[in-house]
């Protein structure tokens, strides 16, 4: 089989139209027809049915599509890593990672690479988890780092720092002023992500277990990280990542166990893929920042520690 023809016939199956994928590959209609042929005539069985005004894949189109894909990742594979031979820490890495990790992990890991490798040049994609998991397995991206899903076979994730989503509200906001309760967030209006959203569904579900209403939307927004300046100012309710909130932030969170969403980031790349030395360094880099925020915590925890002796000395005092 020919490798081109093979790319062609990738097109063919994505856009189930011989027109069509011959407008995207600047070629004939007779020629991606004769293509066609020729892999079936080395498959010995069709590839593609009619459907409709299009076609369709035929269960032997569907396992052809698979190795088709299976071949091309092998031979870039090659490419890179024979292009990689002594050059070091040099390339270009394809990165897709989800807005959180964007604005508070990739701009310091992106500093340390380029420090210690001038010479990489990095595109990245700014998107949901839901987006970059097809471009992941599609080939277009390297690695991505998002929030942590269940282990799909052909692919390796590494756990990476907690992304845990929590209520917010302006710091002078009413909520405050009372102890907080499910029941009592519920008699404030809210800024949310759109039903289908992960944290969004996870907020009503926790609110359908109380048997309380669900929160009441005002504003909807899709990107709720580029809102903190609406949240504090128009006296909302959202639900957010806890980077989000705190100390240099107009935002204080609502500490509430039950509204607590636990979840974790993590980087996520094919199993059988060949990851440049760059992109090998940026993933120990992004696992490096957990390292920082654990030691961090350890810190934080032995010096609440250390102080509470002195604290019952002083209590003890005359």
């Amino acid at each position: 089989m020919d490798l081109r023809d093979l790319r062609y016939f990738e097109t063919i199956a994505e856009l189930q139209h011989i027109g069509r994928a011959a407008q995207r590959l600047h070629r004939t209609q007779p020629a991606l027809t004769s293509c066609v042929r020729r892999l079936e005539e080395a498959c010995g069985a069709p590839l593609f049915e009619k459907s409709g005004r299009g076609i369709r894949l035929t269960p032997a189109g569907v396992v052809l599509q698979k190795w088709a894909q299976r071949m091309r990742f092998d031979v870039e594979d090659a490419k890179r890593e024979i292009g990689d031979i002594g050059r070091g820490l040099s390339g270009h890495v394809r990165v897709g990672v989800v807005p959180t990790a964007a604005q508070f992990l990739l701009p310091a890991v992106t500093r340390q690479l380029l420090a210690e490798a001038p010479a990489v040049t990095l595109k990245t994609v700014v998107a949901l988890v839901d987006a970059l998991k097809p471009q992941l397995k599609a080939g277009e991206i390297d690695l991505m780092v998002a929030t942590e899903t269940p282990a799909e076979a052909g692919f390796v994730s590494r756990p990476l720092a907690e992304d845990n989503i929590v209520v917010a509200a302006s710091a002078d906001h009413p909520v405050f002023k009372a102890p907080v309760t499910m029941a009592g967030l519920s008699a404030y209006q809210w800024v949310l992500q759109p039903p289908g959203a992960p944290t969004r569904d996870w907020l009503d579900s926790a609110f359908d277990r109380a048997r309380l209403p669900r929160p009441v939307v005002q504003v909807e927004s899709t990107m709720l990280f580029m809102l903190p300046p609406l949240i504090a100012q128009t006296g909302l309710l959202s639900f957010v990542s806890r980077h989000h909130v705190g100390e240099g932030t107009p935002l204080r969170e609502v500490v509430l166990k039950e509204t607590t969403m636990r979840r974790r980031l993590s980087v996520t790349y094919r199993a059988d893929s060949y990851l440049l030395p760059a992109a090998q360094r940026l993933i120990e880099l992004f696992a490096g920042v957990q390292d920082g925020q654990a030691d961090a915590k350890g810190r934080a925890r032995r010096t609440a520690a250390s102080s509470q002796p002195h604290a019952r000395k002083k209590a003890a005092a005359p």
